[in-house]
């Protein structure tokens, strides 16, 4: 655990220096579609390639899910013996693009019994998160905890929307507008990966978010575990790997969060 945690530890380093190089000189105008407002560069590709390169070279015998597409196309079953690579190059992209700090870089290791490592690097804000299967969670070496709120009023939340036109965003618009008069605020920063991590540290109370990817939450899903807070689909039920539902939180709260949301 120690060598492949300090292996992916280092990897989303080198993948936040090379994103801090070209900081700035990704504009507007030579960005290029996923969806009608769902942003990529040439950077995400270029970081993702670096990624996967990386581990290929370490650990060949390891599958790769990767945002861009560069992964295994056939993901098989994890076995005893075998792992998983989830890894974002660039959460936060259209951030990046108007030069806000709030992006990362994200990587999420997995085995047959679920999540085993995670790190979030905001290299801008020069904030390493990270997480190892029972043993905590820290930002920059430090140990973090959840927060100790009780009440969602007094409750800081944050969420974020799906890229596409459709019901998601429709649905969770009216999550957003039940919320917005039952907890103290709501923030939308649009890293989903960063919002986990706030979490994990205390900051936010409670995060919510429909129509994410299995890279969005992999490795921001175990900061939060092992930060002490609780993290599940927005029904409450333990499918939330995927994405499609995700809500998180200092556990203190979890059932109200989730008494206001609409899935």
């Amino acid at each position: 655990m120690e060598d492949l945690y300090a292996f992916a530890v280092a990897i989303a380093q080198e993948a936040g220096e090379r994103l801090e190089q070209a900081h700035g000189t990704v504009t507007r105008s030579t960005v290029n579609y996923k969806g009608w407002r769902n942003l990529v560069t040439e950077l995400d590709v270029e970081v993702e390639q670096l990624l996967i390169s990386r581990i290929r070279d370490r650990y060949p015998d390891d599958s790769i899910r990767a945002e861009e597409g560069g992964g295994d196309r056939a993901e098989a079953e994890l076995t005893a013996t075998s792992r998983r690579w989830v890894i974002d190059p660039l959460d936060g992209t259209t951030n990046y693009v108007h030069r806000h700090p709030f992006y990362c870089v994200s990587i999420g290791v997995e085995d047959a019994s679920g999540p085993l490592l995670g790190v979030v690097y905001a290299p801008r804000l020069e904030e390493l998160f990270t997480a190892r299967r029972g043993q905590g969670a820290a930002l920059n070496g430090d140990p973090i905890r959840v927060s100790e709120e009780s009440e969602l009023s007094r409750s800081l939340l944050a969420s974020g929307f799906a890229y596409a036109h459709g019901t998601d965003e429709d649905r969770n618009l009216r999550n957003w507008a039940r919320l917005a008069g039952k907890c103290r605020g709501l923030r939308r920063c649009g890293s989903a990966a960063l919002d986990l991590a706030y979490v994990a540290d205390g900051r936010y109370d409670g995060f919510w978010e429909l129509g994410l990817n299995p890279w969005d939450v992999a490795a921001g899903a175990l900061l939060v575990l092992e930060a002490g807070g609780a993290v599940t689909d927005c029904g409450g039920g333990p499918s939330y790997h995927d994405g499609a539902s995700i809500a998180a939180s200092n556990a203190r709260i979890h059932a109200q969060l989730l008494e206001n949301l609409t899935f």
